[in-house]
């Protein structure tokens, strides 16, 4: 198999996939082999779903899950206790024969520790001569193993997950040099999958028992994956262990790593000590792995498949939304300590009894079901996988975003969604809990006096790089329409790492967007189902036991607060509630040393004060004079974040900042991104003030400061939006940004997990332009007004940014183009291609030319 490292421009974090996935269920619990026969055909129905190379015999991976076929594996000589009393799945294995008995051994070794016997391992019989050179350069040993025990099937079921765990977990740290073609296909007492690096129709054929008429089974779930810039691999393709999905996870970043910093809370007593099992999510795998990841672990901690999907891919709960107040309340409730894994997606699913089909909250992947009279159901992303007689249709429809369709083939019975969600949301007096402990924001009030203006004004607004351009077409024009300015498509300045002025961190990121994700949301049609509601107050409680503890918290309908909203929750003390405030400041004349000190110290009090049992903590970077300079706020957010990540104390706080820097949508977007609760941006309050009293803007300060806030939060929406994200929640953590010009050593170090094409700027160089702005702000010397500087950062000026097309530029084109005349023309080429001030990337490549 490929193994997933970042080489050249490839990298695994930009991985994607966009799939075909077909569900094909006997709905009185009949098995046979019509069925499995039909998920084929469904399979290959869907053949422009699956992406192939160009050899036409290599394929991005195709597969089908099915019950356990009890009588064929009987049949194949395999003495097996009666069906449901043993385990069994595919297991891959590393081709080199010496490592595929050491991962045989390690199977056999966990199987025994847990009292079970490894009763056969079969041979699973292939046609490895229809594979393309790719597949066929990466194809596994594939065994089927056999897991027998004493025991009931619900025990040896929860058996098999822990057990599967341990094995991943001790292959992982294993020095078997081809770990990474290890993969355990799936291991269960009810299913099974077959899979591969194979085209739709490659698969009934590689795998000769998926064409014998004695397998059966009454349920046949197929998947056809079409990768993004990705390098298809065995263990990639679907279906995964409990899903097939369709479409991608665009907060996957964030919700690996929430869900890794989780593992510190988590107990489960049916599963014993988690620690052995973690971590939860399997390295190195796609979006879609991880997500059954997450499933699989729920549903094993005893949540059922309908709760475990909603608290993963809940609907909209807002007030716009018409579903029951108690069904509210049951997603308001989840939400609280489990963020929505958002995405356009097409989710079926199986456990071997129920499968059934779940739709994401934007409906964005479609999903149409239908069901005939003699009892079968097929579920697809698409209509026309199966020819169906029309007189023989009792039933059909799509799924609506958010809703859910359920067969349970035992009791051979149709769960539609409003029932299965009635039952989800009285299962716990949700409401209640939320009444009871649940606080919001917007209710507490006190007398205490606030400013909204700050010492050492003009001196902060140098320290924290503020011009005339922020005031005059950022800030102002917010707080006068309450909406984001709109300028003209394109930026033309010198990338950060390139400018000759200083930087604010901030500016070396940028947005990635959706590249499966089509159509894009729109912030304003898709109201019903956006959100930036948030909760801060974490009670280091298990989410895995219900109870009304994890309601202590306060709600926050806007993630930008305003100082009267800051102080209510710096003082709260509601129900216990603590909170303690770290300062954001380093001394001026340590420089790097001095930044990097005061980075590592802060990290270190933020993790004291977890231990002290405080809900959330304040980063505030107030405070600064002469001798104190702010950290960046970016920067601390995340390092802060990271550490207590890899501490195992992340889920235990929340953060909240307070900080003069951020002034724009892409500020408080990063903020968010990198793990923020809410910010107070406080000198941009402070600036609307005093714009205000210099009559600058002709508003009371309460209007324009709720029109600011009001043109944020509107360009949060936009900007969650183009990356296909419905809610901050999901958001928040995520890290969806790429960095254009960092040292990869400050990436590696604060800001796990983010990529930057290009090395460029390393902490020294960060440090140095805080102080430089710093030195400007607090100079003997008497002070200029930073709201008269303009650095041309949106317009071009003489002493200013650079920018690709100066006015010289745009003249010689002007004339050129007006006159005709080559001469002048090839001035202009010169200026653009053989400019002295470097602006993009592409200024450093030399072209080769050849002679004409």
């Amino acid at each position: 198999m490929y193994q997933r490292k970042a080489q050249g421009l490839y990298h695994p974090e930009n991985e994607h996939d966009a799939c075909g996935v077909g569900l094909v269920v006997q709905i009185d619990g009949k098995r046979s082999h019509d069925i499995i026969e039909r998920g084929l055909q469904v399979l290959e129905n869907m053949q422009h779903r699956g992406a192939e190379s160009a050899d036409n015999k290599t394929g991005d991976g195709a597969g089908l899950m099915l019950q356990i076929p009890h009588e064929f594996i009987l049949l194949q000589g395999i003495d097996v206790p009666e069906r449901g009393l043993y385990g069994t799945g595919l297991v891959f294995l590393p081709t080199q024969q010496e490592e595929a008995e050491a991962c045989l051994k390690i199977i056999r070794e966990k199987v025994e520790a847990e009292g079970l016997l490894l009763s056969a391992v079969r041979d699973v019989p292939v046609n490895s001569n229809i594979l393309g050179e790719i597949s066929r350069s990466n194809e596994p040993q594939i065994k089927q193993l056999f897991i027998t025990a004493n025991t009931t099937q619900q025990e040896l079921e929860f058996k098999l997950y822990v057990i599967r765990k341990k094995i991943e977990k001790t292959v992982a740290q294993s020095s078997i040099a081809h770990k990474k073609s290890f993969y355990i296909v799936s291991l269960s007492t009810q299913r099974m999958v077959y899979k591969g690096m194979l085209t739709s129709e490659q698969l009934r054929h590689y795998f000769p028992d998926l064409t014998d008429k004695r397998l059966t089974s009454c349920i046949a779930l197929v998947h056809s994956r079409f990768s993004t810039n990705t390098m298809p691999t065995w263990d990639l393709a679907q279906p995964f262990r409990l899903i097939g999905h369709n479409g991608e996870i665009n907060t996957i970043k964030g919700n690996r790593f929430w869900m890794e910093a989780r593992e510190s809370v988590l107990k489960s007593e049916q599963l014993g000590d988690l620690n052995e099992l973690f971590p939860i999510i399997q390295a190195e795998m796609s979006d879609s792995a991880s997500l059954d990841n997450a499933l699989e672990f729920l549903v094993m901690s005893g949540k059922s498949l309908p709760h475990a999907l909603a608290m993963l891919v809940p609907e909209s709960w807002n007030d716009k939304n018409p579903i029951s107040s108690d069904l509210k309340a049951f997603y308001e409730y989840h939400s609280i300590f489990m963020e929505p894994w958002d995405g356009p997606a097409t989710l079926l699913f199986s456990d071997g009894r129920y499968a059934g089909g779940l739709l994401d909250r934007n409906g964005l992947r479609p999903a149409r079901y239908l069901i005939t009279k003699d009892n079968m159901m097929i579920v697809a992303s698409e209509t026309g996988v199966q020819q169906i007689d029309i007189k023989n249709i009792k039933e059909k429809g799509r799924l609506s975003p958010g809703k859910m369709l359920m067969v349970d083939t035992q009791t051979n019975q149709v769960f539609y969604d409003a029932e299965l969600k009635n039952n989800l949301a009285k299962a716990y007096p949700y409401n209640q809990w939320l009444q009871d402990n649940r606080i919001d924001l917007r209710s507490v009030s006190s007398g205490r006096s606030v400013k909204n203006s700050v010492e050492n004004y003009s001196s902060l607004l140098h320290t924290f790089g503020y011009n005339k351009e922020d005031a005059e077409m950022l800030i102002l024009p917010m707080a006068k329409e309450g909406q984001e300015p709109t300028n003209s498509m394109g930026n033309d300045a010198s990338l950060a790492v390139f400018s000759n002025h200083p930087q604010r961190l901030f500016a070396y990121f940028r947005q990635l967007f959706a590249q499966v994700t089509n159509p894009p949301i729109d912030p304003i049609r898709e109201e019903l189902v956006m959100s930036l509601t948030g909760y801060i107050g974490s009670l280091h409680k298990n989410m895995l036991e219900p109870t009304p503890e994890l309601c202590k918290v306060v709600k926050t309908v806007s993630p930008v607060i305003t100082n009267k909203e800051f102080d209510l929750l710096v003082n709260l003390r509601y129900k216990g509630f603590s909170t303690q405030v770290l300062p954001l400041l380093f001394p001026v004349k340590e420089g790097k040393t001095g930044l990097e000190k005061a980075v590592n110290e802060l990290c270190l009090a933020a993790e004291r004060a977890v231990d002290n049992g405080n809900q959330y903590i304040v980063l505030s970077d107030r405070g600064v004079n002469k001798e104190m300079a702010p950290i960046p706020s970016l920067l601390a957010v995340s390092a802060v974040h990271h550490y207590l990540i890899d501490k195992r104390k992340r889920m235990q706080i929340d953060l909240v900042v307070e900080t003069g820097e951020p002034r724009e949508i892409m500020h408080f977007a990063l903020l968010f991104g990198y793990g923020a609760n809410v910010v107070n941006p406080y000198l941009a309050f402070a600036l609307i003030e005093n714009q205000i009293a210099q009559g600058n803007l002709k508003l009371d300060f309460e209007t324009a400061e709720k029109h600011y806030i009001k043109a944020i939060k509107k360009g949060l929406l936009k900007v969650l939006s183009k990356m296909g994200i419905s809610t901050l929640r999901s958001y928040r953590g995520a890290q969806i940004f790429e960095a254009i010009g960092l040292h990869s050593s400050v990436l590696e170090k604060y800001f796990k997990g983010t990529i930057s094409k290009i090395e460029g700027a390393d902490l020294n160089d960060i440090a140095q332009d805080i102080i430089r702005c710093h030195e400007k702000g607090f100079c003997t010397d008497p002070i200029t007004d930073a709201l008269t500087e303009n650095i041309g950062t949106y317009a071009y000026r003489r002493n200013g940014e650079k920018h690709a097309w100066s006015p010289e530029v745009i003249a010689k084109l002007q004339i050129a183009t007006k006159t005709g005349n080559y001469t002048i023309f090839k001035e202009y080429t010169t200026l653009v291609d053989e400019k002295e001030n470097k602006v993009f990337i592409r200024d450093f490549f030399q072209h080769k030319r050849n002679p004409i």
